[in-house]
């Protein structure tokens, strides 16, 4: 399906109307309507030149503070095999217990094995992604427990809102990748969950999606729905990376059993492992943002070491999620200053490592208002000025995290795409510079009327999704309608127009077909 975006309807066409009558209709205010914009948003690329925040000798600081942390203090790997692994590697494992030190050649060595650049693989190739270098890729929110939009107000995740988001995933090319599931259905049995949810994932969307690690069978599960949904053979998808799975470390200096066992699953069969310490200045890591930063490259040096322990070249991305909490609370804030510190830190080192880096698309707004706004423009331009390849949460984040917001995802759509439009190069071609047209006015005239204008009205700028440009009383006619109520109505639209991406029949028999059989099986033992 192409890409979708929603203007609010007006009644009549303006463009041919005479200046004047424009102006008193609403004038540089009015409503503009627009084409949809095909798949220009497929494949971004972000050529700017990258800010820094970090010295070439601070940059070299943190990095030798890490491999310290790492070779004196380790990591406490809570799975005996992980720790196996690790000891053939050359690391100093104590047996019978958790702590393991690193050398920090040896991490090096390792890290350097990493690929630079790698694709991840959609069912409809179009949706392949490019990961790494200059490319910039943008995932759904992922794993809020609660949902939200104005009329059901803030709710548990259920399976019909979560299906309605990844619906609106599907609907928008500026979102590359599903993210995870973006609201956790609990009313689906947490033993069979990761079967219906990522079935719904081939159904629904024909992109890139991604498995939880909460055990080895989950992951076994997600890898061959991914493969089953590609109509591929098992040699071709570990050719093809075609699913990815987040990796965190329990902070401070801690990588659990589930999430290693993930590493070891995804990274053995070559599928895409992305590791992000969860590092909160004053909370999980020191107070000091660098303090922080040198936790966080620290746990993430560890956890891509691994995946490449497990298979050398397996496709791994450097995760930043370092930011501060409120010292009053407790309670984690986003889109900060410190948060954009962070950022631009973290893809300092990714590069300085030659590992494609992920970052996200923050805000800590329990609703949609300003706050959710200029957290996430700082968040965005943050990650794009940082260098971020791969933005998780980019659209729908809401309450730190804590729920999937419909009118959110809206807004967040509308920034992508503003973001994607500001890093489109600026045409400077003969025609670009349009000297035909300025001889034809001259001094005193304008420009509406000219052929180069009218060539080029429709696609000229960008026309935003909720942004209400009517003059005032021509918006106070139409009820002030707020940005809140121009994102409601624009999700149910989009909604409404969503069309299933075509899937071979036989490859949705053979889904149904595994799906129904490990239900049968039991799907994962629970404790509840």
């Amino acid at each position: 399906m192409s890409d979708i975006v929603t203007q609010v309807p007006h009644e009549t066409d303006t463009a041919s109307q005479p200046l004047e009558r424009r102006r008193r209709a609403g004038g540089r205010g009015a409503e503009r309507s627009r084409k949809p914009a095909g798949s220009k948003y497929l494949n971004l690329v972000n050529s700017l030149q990258k800010n820094v925040v970090l010295t070439p000798e601070a940059l070299d600081d943190i990095h030798e503070a890490s491999l310290t942390i790492l070779e004196e203090i380790g990591m406490d790997i809570m799975l005996p095999e992980a720790r196996e692994r690790m000891k053939a590697a050359g690391a100093d494992v104590t047996p019978g217990k958790d702590r393991v030190r690193f050398d920090r050649a040896m991490i090096m060595d390792y890290v350097g094995h990493a690929p630079k650049t790698f694709t991840m693989h959609a069912r409809n190739p179009q949706r392949n992604v490019a990961i790494g270098g200059e490319n910039l890729v943008f995932a759904q929110i992922a794993s809020a427990p609660f949902v939200s939009d104005r009329e059901g107000g803030r709710r548990a995740g259920n399976q019909e809102d979560y299906r309605k988001l990844v619906k609106l995933a599907q609907s928008y090319d500026i979102i590359h990748t599903t993210g995870g599931y973006p609201v956790e259905p609990i009313d689906i049995h947490a033993s069979v969950r990761h079967l219906d949810c990522l079935s719904d994932m081939v159904k629904l969307t024909d992109k890139v999606f991604h498995c939880y690690s909460l055990g080895q069978q989950r992951n076994l599960d997600g890898i061959e729905i991914a493969r089953i949904g590609r109509g591929i053979s098992m040699e071709q998808m570990e050719r093809e990376p075609s699913l990815f799975t987040i990796i965190n470390s329990s902070s401070p200096l801690r990588l659990d059993g589930p999430m290693l066992q993930g590493i070891i699953e995804m990274s053995a069969r070559n599928q895409v492992v992305v590791v992000t310490p969860f590092t909160l200045a004053g909370a999980m890591a020191p107070v000091t943002i660098a303090g922080a930063v040198v936790q966080q490259n620290a746990e993430a040096l560890c956890g891509i070491a691994f995946t490449q322990m497990v298979r050398k070249g397996a496709p791994v991305m450097y995760g930043g999620f370092t930011s501060n909490v409120d010292m009053k609370t407790g309670a984690p804030a986003f889109g900060t200053p410190e948060y954009m510190k962070a950022v631009i830190a973290g893809g300092q080192l990714a590069r300085r490592y030659g590992i494609p880096y992920r970052t996200s698309n923050t805000n800590a707004s329990n609703t949609l208002d300003a706050q959710a706004a200029y957290e996430s423009a700082l968040s965005l331009w943050a990650l794009t000025q940082g260098g971020g390849n791969f933005i998780m949460h980019a659209a729908g984040w809401s309450e730190g995290g804590l729920t999937a917001s419909f009118e959110k995802f809206i807004l967040d759509v509308d920034m992508l795409q503003m973001v994607a439009e500001f890093l489109t190069p600026l045409d400077v071609s003969q025609d670009a510079l349009a000297l035909d047209a300025v001889r034809d006015v001259g001094p005193g005239g304008h420009y509406f009327g000219t052929a180069h204008t009218l060539a080029r009205y429709e696609t000229a700028f960008y026309s935003p999704i909720l942004s209400d440009w009517r003059n005032f009383e021509t918006w106070t006619e139409a009820g002030r309608p707020t940005t809140y109520d121009h994102a409601n109505r624009v999700f149910k639209d989009v909604l409404n127009k969503y069309e299933r991406p075509p899937l071979d029949l036989a490859i949705e028999e053979e889904l149904d077909a595994f799906v129904a059989r490990r239900k049968a099986e039991g799907g994962v033992p629970t404790d509840f």
